[in-house]
């Protein structure tokens, strides 16, 4: 398994999804395997003026991996996390993004940032594999959960 990266206790799961993984020792880029996933970063922030913080390390997890945020994609709504997401604005531009395949998959620090409650989630979860994306959490107790590109095909 490679070693943590330099900025985040996360681990690459580079046999999960493709993309490249620089190690602790080099800032060398090891060579793509398949295309580069572009990526929508998302998450609730508790109050309005720090969301930058946590799309900061969402934006480091992601580039750790080589994968590509488009313009517009690192998108954060403040308040509890237990909103409805079909209330919070910055969720529907990521669906929105994810409808015009401008991604591939989305990044949060945890599921209960798409969704808090058992049924939302299960509804947000089929609307995100109907739509052929997977999501990373980069919470490492939630890792095992993600929806990942080989589940897609299963």
């Amino acid at each position: 398994m490679p070693p943590p990266s330099r900025r985040t206790g996360w681990l690459s799961l580079p046999h999960l999804l493709g993309g490249s993984h620089r190690g602790p020792k080099t800032d060398a880029a090891v060579p793509v395997v398949g295309p580069c996933p572009s990526v929508a970063l998302y998450a609730v922030a508790p109050l309005r003026g720090v969301e930058h913080l946590v799309l900061d390390d969402l934006a480091a997890y992601a580039d750790d991996r080589g994968w590509v945020v488009p313009a517009g994609c690192a998108v954060a709504d403040s308040g509890p996390l237990d909103q409805s997401p079909a209330m919070r604005a910055g969720w529907q531009r990521v669906r929105a993004a994810a409808t015009g395949r401008l991604v591939h998959g989305v990044v949060v620090p945890s599921f209960a940032h798409v969704a808090y409650r058992a049924g939302d989630w299960d509804g947000e979860r089929a609307w995100l594999l109907e739509q052929g994306l997977f999501v990373v959490a980069t919470d490492p107790t939630e890792l095992q959960a993600a929806l990942t590109p080989e589940e897609l095909r299963a």
